[in-house]
């Protein structure tokens, strides 16, 4: 143990941000906790103490540096890679899940009594699900009162607490300002590239749109920045968006390198519209003195998206869906490092450094349209989708629930895959245990163990994927989803040369 505190302890007074969102370090002399790039001065080692989550760290009595705003950071590519008990509690909480469906609900979707995830957390992660799930509602609160202007007493019960009082106290504790005093608080950060658009913001660093449609959010949406580490290779992503984009749900506009991409998104609580933009080449690259070999490393940086919601409570559930859909919580170093030493992939990776395994939005509908197939999947849009009340551009309409192709005038296959869904014989949600959803898949009638690996692929984004008959080896794991990224380029560029 003393030796991971030095490392951290080392990747602290280096600023490296690659080490952002896999630990926090709290400072006992100020009360204060940062994320490692912190680029406040480097406080003692014997003052530092070490925790694995924002929550551990609130709930041990430290608040957030105003400076790094550690909260923001990118989340741990550590829970998306396992598919134990706490790395899917982990996942469902980020999701929601305990705000909605209480501690009971979260244990009865993992299968485990409230007691026994109770204390797994706590002795992993250092926070149980209450403490977690308090954390990511002041993350939320602080998004909603620097970018809306409601109320704040709608901004506390649309951020997930039970009365108002619980929301003032948790974000004295928290941030050690009053709602009134975050949304007063001058704007922080860089200014995106392009002045026209709406000014994106990382959760809590913008300034209210005063513009809105009378719910108090603003009418050109709820701006974000999206953070990740490392580089990202957003151009490859939308490449890939781009080509499966399906009528009325998706559409991408604007130049190769500029684009952006649009969907809509069934939430919760109502319906939303997300807006992503591309943004390749984001940042420097830069050398740090820790963990040598390694080569020159990308800070990190973010992408700008805006959301469109019906009802402000399903802000974290959105933002969580597009963060799976462009894997914005990879840790790409640890990727690039294994499968860069590969003689074969080392060139590829070289060249595209960062490259993604893109999610999905909604994982029941990426599981139909794997099996459906495009054509078949704008059909059903056309005829079962749910319209939109108000269109946005192309967009029109909510991708069917399963429950309403369960019934439908469908082929064999699709329709038990539907019926699966819609009565819970399959899970795909992000609390799904990957192999027990797997097998229910290969038990449909129709259902080829290909199309059951793209799903495990993409639906549950699980990184490690070999499909049938495609020999990878095991020094590719387990990282092998994302190898067979970089390979598809030259695949399809060996078909068409064929």
């Amino acid at each position: 143990m003393e030796d991971i505190e030095d490392t951290r302890y080392e990747a602290v007074r280096s600023r490296d941000a690659r080490f952002d969102g896999t630990f926090f370090f709290a400072v006992t002399t100020t009360g204060i906790y940062c994320r490692p790039s912190c680029p406040a001065v480097t406080p003692k080692r014997h003052n530092v103490r070490f925790h694995p989550t924002a929550a551990a760290a609130q709930q041990a009595g430290f608040r957030a540096c105003r400076r790094c705003r550690p909260d923001t950071t990118p989340g741990s590519a550590e829970w998306n890679v396992r598919a134990d008990a706490v790395a899917r509690a982990m996942r469902l909480i980020a999701d929601g899940v305990v705000d909605r469906e209480g501690v009971a609900g979260l244990a009865g979707r993992l299968g485990y009594s409230a007691r026994q995830i109770q204390r797994q957390l706590t002795a992993e992660v250092g926070a149980g699900p209450v403490a977690l799930a308090r954390a990511q509602r002041a993350h939320t609160a602080r998004v909603l009162l620097r970018t809306t202007s409601l109320p704040i007493t709608e901004v506390a019960f649309a951020a997930g607490f039970a009365s108002v009082r619980q929301f003032n106290d948790t974000i004295r504790a928290i941030y050690a300002a009053t709602p009134t005093d975050l949304r007063a608080a001058p704007p922080a950060g860089r200014r995106p590239a392009t002045p026209a658009r709406p000014r994106p913001t990382a959760p809590g660093r913008g300034t209210r749109t005063p513009s809105t449609d009378g719910t108090g959010i603003p009418s050109a949406g709820i701006p974000l920045r999206l953070a990740h580490r490392g580089p990202h290779q957003s151009t490859a992503l939308f490449d890939v968006l781009d080509a499966e984009a399906v009528p009325g749900v998706e559409e991408l506009s604007g130049p190769r390198g500029r684009r952006t991409y649009r969907r809509t998104l069934r939430l919760p609580y109502g319906t939303g519209i997300a807006e992503v933009d591309e943004r390749p080449g984001t940042g420097a690259r830069r050398r740090t003195g820790l963990a040598p070999g390694r080569p020159g490393d990308h800070p990190g940086g973010w992408l700008d998206a805006r959301l469109h919601l019906t009802d402000p409570r399903d802000l974290t559930t959105a933002v969580q869906r597009l963060r799976r859909l462009l894997d914005l919580d990879a840790d790409p170093y640890a990727v690039d490092e294994r499968l860069g030493a590969d003689e074969r992939l080392a060139p590829l990776v070289a060249a595209r450094p960062g490259l993604r395994s893109p999610g999905a939005a909604d994982p029941e509908e990426f599981a139909i349209r794997a099996l459906a197939g495009p054509s078949e999947a704008a059909r059903l849009v056309h005829v079962y989708g749910k319209t939109l009340d108000v269109p946005h551009g192309t967009l029109t309409h909510l991708f069917p629930e399963p429950a309403a192709l369960a019934d439908a005038d469908t082929g064999g296959s699709l329709r038990a895959l539907a019926t699966a869904l819609a009565d819970g014989a399959v899970r795909l949600d992000v609390g799904a245990d990957r192999d027990e959803a797997e097998a229910a898949l290969l038990a449909l009638p129709g259902m080829d163990p290909r199309t059951v690996a793209e799903i495990r692929t993409r639906a549950l984004g699980d990184p490690d994927v070999a499909p049938p008959d495609t020999p990878l080896p095991d020094a590719w794991r387990p990282w092998r989803s994302y190898a067979l990224r970089h390979l598809a380029p030259a695949t399809r560029s060996t078909r068409s040369t064929g």
